[in-house]
């Protein structure tokens, strides 16, 4: 075997440590560029929160309604060459927002906390020892109170909790069926109900009895919950001897019931979303500019900077290092809300009809537009669009909101799928309800407004509203 040297040449992309940063901002969230500059704020020494009393301002050209071009975040990053700048040169750009807190602020850090609401557990036992009962009928309703679910719903049997029961306790079954009445007469009516039946009943019951309606609910939750489910009026109507009056009656007052108690002790933290972008009318056109709400203010640290000066590079690499860092993030976040208001104002001016008249004149859109028209890269789009919102006089949409596919229209258009979920949900909302319309009466009624939908497709995207088939729909 004879050994040789041979010369290839070949092109490769190289990602340099700038260019990796800027991609990674440019998909993150809101939330997560907030804990990133957290993270580097606590990390480098060269970065800091600029002041709003400062009157530093980035010098670039970063106006919201005409943002200077930029290309993709894989192109755009500056060459290396870019980024040696000589050491004296410590004049660097601020990256402008109203996000950072007034220090003078005698309230800052001391944010408004909602009080713990107890917990289903807590609140029950906190009721049972408010209660007259003995010692012993307390034990066996804590018993039971440990066993319900979520829902507040006493979803194991009886008879094998009394069979865990250790015998020298001496506690029968009638015991634990003398707690469980307990324990459903301790708070709100349902709790402790081992089935849906029995909750709703439970609540029919504590019920004052001249309520119109609650003998027939009663008889409805009991005995006929399945045809209730099922909108089988007719076989109610016969298997209850009564009026289409007074089914609509009792049918009201079970509507109207808690099948779960349990919810009503859950503890949801409010999701607050932080727009990145406002959409705003002027002059009759309508335009996007950046939230300075979710744009931190950031500059480099002029007192660092001016001792890494008057040092030597070879006793300062690590703090060079640093200064370069705090550069590079300054720069790439200013480059990510740059794209961020262009891929905006880009779809804005592609939806304008929706901004005019809402989800029905939606149009199709993809992402190959939006980087065919601004000369991006359709990834970049894609990390644009991905948990970024709008705030529209609509309400706040996830940019991806605006992109969907379209079918085609007998004019030879197209039609956007948000648009035809629109009139969907239109026609349910309209439709007579002893008579709803069927997915493919909807059909019919599409074509005959010129959009070509299958009735498969309009089962789907019902289905994606959570809007019920058509024999759930109808009523009295």
């Amino acid at each position: 075997m004879k050994h040789s040297l041979q010369l290839r040449q070949s092109q490769q992309l190289t990602l340099t440590p700038q260019l990796q940063q800027a991609i990674k901002l440019l998909q993150l969230s809101t939330l997560e560029i907030n804990q990133e500059t957290a993270r580097l704020l606590d990390e480098n020494p060269f970065l800091e929160r600029e002041d709003e009393n400062t009157n530093q301002t980035y010098s670039g050209n970063s106006s919201t309604d005409t943002p200077a071009p930029a290309s993709s975040s894989e192109n755009n990053a500056p060459a290396e060459s870019e980024t040696r700048n000589d050491s004296s040169d410590w004049q660097e750009p601020t990256f402008a927002s109203s996000a950072s807190g007034n220090p003078d602020d005698e309230d800052d850090g001391y944010a408004e906390v909602a009080a713990e609401k107890p917990s289903m557990r807590e609140h029950l036992l906190w009721e049972l020892n408010m209660s007259q009962m003995d010692a012993r009928d307390k034990k066996l309703v804590g018993l039971l109170i440990d066993a319900l679910d979520e829902n507040a719903y006493l979803s194991q049997p009886l008879e094998e909790i009394f069979e865990l029961l250790p015998p020298e306790l001496d506690v029968s079954l009638d015991d634990l069926e003398t707690a469980l009445v307990q324990l459903q007469h301790l708070d709100a009516p349902g709790i402790g109900a081992r089935n849906l039946s029995e909750c709703l009943a439970l609540q029919l019951r504590e019920m004052p009895e001249d309520i119109p309606g609650r003998e027939l609910a009663l008889a409805i939750v009991t005995s006929h919950l399945d045809l209730l489910a099922a909108r089988d009026f007719n076989k109610l109507k016969k298997a209850l001897r009564c009026d289409d009056a007074a089914l609509r009656c009792a049918q009201d007052l079970i509507v109207h019931l808690q099948p779960k108690p349990g919810t009503a002790f859950e503890h949801r933290a409010a999701d607050y979303v932080v727009p990145d972008v406002l959409v705003e009318r002027h002059g009759g056109i309508w335009r996007a500019r950046l939230n300075p709400e979710a744009m931190p203010r950031l500059r480099i640290n002029q007192v660092y900077a001016n001792i890494l000066q008057q040092r030597g590079e070879k006793n300062a690499q690590e703090m060079s290092t640093q200064l370069q860092e705090a550069r590079w993030f300054i720069k790439n976040l200013q480059q990510r809300f740059e794209t961020i208001l262009r891929v905006s104002q880009a779809i804005v001016e592609r939806q304008r009809q929706f901004f005019e008249h809402g989800d029905i004149a939606m149009r199709p859109l993809v992402l190959r537009e939006i980087a065919d028209q601004l000369e991006l890269h359709e990834s970049t789009i894609s990390r644009v669009t991905t948990q970024k919102f709008m705030l529209t006089p609509r309400g706040i949409y996830e940019f991806k909101y605006f992109f969907g596919s379209g079918l085609a229209t007998e004019a030879g258009g197209a039609c956007s799928s948000t648009a035809i979920r629109a009139l969907i949900k239109q026609l349910v909302s309209e439709e007579d309800a002893k008579h709803p319309l069927t997915d493919s009466r909807m059909s019919e009624i599409l074509a005959q407004q010129g959009i070509l939908v299958a009735r498969r497709t309009v089962a789907k995207y019902r289905e994606g509203m959570n809007i019920l088939p058509v024999n759930l729909r109808k009523s009295l």
